[in-house]
């Protein structure tokens, strides 16, 4: 009755993914598009393509509030047409909740593929500055190099960060794991930390799946700056850092590891959030909109 079409400027054949636009054309019911990205400095094409889509399409669906201003001040689209519904996610199950006090030592975690821009070497530079605690954290980068920078340039980046660690002093404090992990052992791998680190340097992510998987998994998160992590962490889930600055880093590990009580805090506010972001709550959203399109779509036929 419909199509949902997620779209992605690398998914797609032609320039900038232009050939989504042929997809629609095709479709004999409505298409909802939902856009997984809303480039902040898009090039003339990549902004028609986005724009052209809107066009076509019966709905676009934005993840985050962020996407659905930028959407709206930058590309002709009709505001009608945007739904904003969230980045869903696997639940942690009850069973998965680990102790967040009396552990050997806390819990750092990262995941997803790896390569540059990943920022993971400022966490490592911020583990430095933690040495002083009584029960410094051990901190885990889960995740094999991305296709592309392994096809380019091997696994240079992770040589590279092992090569930081060590020169650290933190190298017994840092485990790469690039274990392959179907959804429901991810899930209780991330519930199983004591906090998630994403430190990207990407100051224009609009929807980060690895940031609504630990807000899912129930457990609180240390970002630096971009839009996405300012969002859905603000209510407390999590605490926000500049970019690029491994001091911040590890004053904001600093404040929580030392701190019982803003742990827990934090660590509740994620498990309040997350039946919002599970798979179930998002795909009845999903289709309540559908219906309303196949309503409309009867009454303009009938």
């Amino acid at each position: 009755d419909v199509a949902i079409i997620q779209h992605e400027y690398g998914i797609f054949g032609g320039d900038d993914g232009d050939e989504v636009l042929d997809l629609i054309d095709a479709l004999d019911v409505p298409a909802v598009v939902v856009l997984h990205t809303v480039p902040l400095r898009p090039t003339p094409h990549q902004q028609e393509v986005l724009e052209a889509i809107a066009r076509r399409a019966r709905q676009v669906v934005v993840m985050s509030r962020t996407a659905h201003d930028r959407l709206l001040d930058l590309y002709e689209v009709d505001p009608s047409k945007v739904s904003d519904i969230p980045h869903g996610a696997a639940l942690a199950s009850p069973d998965t909740d680990q102790p967040l006090i009396g552990l050997p030592r806390p819990e750092l975690l990262t995941w997803g593929l790896l390569g540059p821009g990943k920022g993971v070497e400022h966490v490592i530079d911020a583990l430095a500055l933690l040495a002083d605690l009584r029960r410094p954290p051990a901190y885990t980068v889960a995740g094999v190099t991305h296709p592309k920078v392994f096809a380019r340039d091997g696994d240079s980046y992770r040589h590279s960060l092992m090569r930081r660690a060590t020169a650290n002093g933190v190298a017994g404090s840092v485990t790469f794991d690039d274990t392959y992990r179907n959804v429901a052992q991810l899930t209780r791998f991330a519930a199983s930390c004591t906090l998630v680190v994403l430190p990207y340097d990407s100051v224009d992510q609009v929807t980060s799946g690895v940031l609504v998987d630990a807000i899912a998994a129930g457990r609180p998160v240390i970002a630096t700056d971009f839009p996405h992590a300012r969002e859905l962490l603000q209510s407390g889930a999590g605490i926000v850092v500049p970019h690029r600055d491994p001091a911040a880093l590890a004053a904001a590990l600093r404040s929580v590891l030392t701190d019982p009580g803003r742990l827990e805090a934090m660590t509740a506010e994620a498990r309040r959030l997350a039946p919002l972001l599970g798979w179930s709550a998002i795909a009845g959203r999903y289709s309540a909109l559908c219906t309303g399109l196949v309503h409309q779509r009867e009454v303009v036929a009938s």
